[in-house]
């Protein structure tokens, strides 16, 4: 299979393009980073790039949560405009295969229940209980505390800032090109992807490359809250193993499908910091007790459905991907998100 990989020079695209090779397809790269032409919002480039190809990878996006509000245009443009402008030329030119790098932010909190009242969905945090450290979302109907659990990819969707809005816009043009044109399209929701190649020193990346670029500054890393946020932090091979899974699988035409991609084995986030500190040798880690405004609390992944349809599992455990990760070049420049 020919596959264009659009974003195949940065980090989880890298990782997809040696997947992809290692099962004997032909991934075709389409990166800014290696040719500033190859813009996803170029509707001639991308026409072009389609040239031969019978399936398409869409990693290239402007990722993580932003510094303020006045990134949303950047982010609208990169993610929802890019792969609208992805989609027509693959309407135009008859290429019906697609998966998407989608995302777990897709849904705000995770999955809640109430020991009175059930499976409830908290509201988003308010600047009050933030400022004074009530980072636990509590039952919107009696006010108790909750018990987080695994979120399925049946829950609705309530993006909270404005990057989940772009990756939310992302699944809702894949399923509307899907039923336009008969083509098939996976979103496979990324959880907290980390390993070899993250960018370091950007504001864009997220929580393992901030530690782990505060860690070769011999600083330590700083937790926000009070580090007990869960995540479900799963490699990067993992992930590419999962687009490979994706492409091989029988298509479902006219329909987008949605799979949680999580290594299924959730840790806190004050845990994912002393781990990678105790692999890389110190400083300890720092809980600081800042927040930021459009974190989620809770969000784990349930990749059940993947494992079953799929037959994906994750392989790379969290203490052997850590001590990896400690040892592991990372990038040194901001990745170009349009590639």
């Amino acid at each position: 299979m020919r596959v264009l990989v659009t974003g195949g020079a940065g980090f989880i695209g890298s990782h997809v393009v040696e997947a992809l090779k290692a099962h004997g397809h032909e991934p075709v790269v389409h990166d800014i980073r290696t040719d500033p032409a190859s813009d996803v919002r170029d509707p001639d480039t991308v026409r072009t790039a389609l040239t031969g190809v019978d399936a398409v990878c869409h990693q290239a996006a402007m990722v993580g949560l932003g510094v303020d509000f006045g990134d949303a245009a950047d982010y609208v443009s990169h993610n929802a405009l890019g792969t609208a402008v992805l989609l027509s030329a693959m309407a135009e030119t008859g290429v019906r295969r697609l998966v998407l790098a989608g995302s777990m932010v897709v849904y705000g909190e995770g999955r809640y229940s109430c020991e009175w009242h059930g499976v409830v969905r908290p509201g988003p945090r308010s600047v009050a209980d933030l400022e004074a450290g009530r980072f636990e979302p509590l039952c919107p109907v009696c006010g108790e505390e909750l018990s987080p659990g695994l979120v399925g990819e049946d829950a609705p969707v309530d993006p909270r800032n404005v990057y989940a809005t772009t990756k939310l816009a992302q699944e809702h043009l894949a399923a509307a090109w899907a039923r336009s044109t008969g083509g098939s399209a996976v979103s496979l929701r990324y959880h907290n992807v980390y390993g070899p190649g993250m960018p370091r020193d950007t504001p864009y990346a997220g929580v393992a490359s901030f530690f782990r670029s505060a860690l070769a500054r011999g600083e330590s890393p700083r937790v926000y809250e009070d580090g007990r946020q869960r995540r479900d932090f799963v490699h990067v091979r993992d992930v590419a193993s999962a687009n490979v899974a994706a492409l091989q699988a029988d298509p479902t035409p006219g329909a987008l499908t949605a799979y949680n991609t999580g290594s299924g084995d959730p840790h806190t986030v004050g845990e994912m910091a002393e781990a990678l500190t105790a692999a890389y040798g110190g400083p300890d880690p720092v809980i600081t007790g800042q927040y930021r405004l459009g974190d989620v609390r809770h969000i784990t992944a349930d990749s059940s459905r993947l494992r079953a349809e799929l037959g994906w599992k994750a392989e790379v455990g969290f203490a052997e991907g850590m001590r990896e990760f400690a040892g592991s070049e990372m990038r040194k420049v901001r990745e170009s998100p349009s590639g």
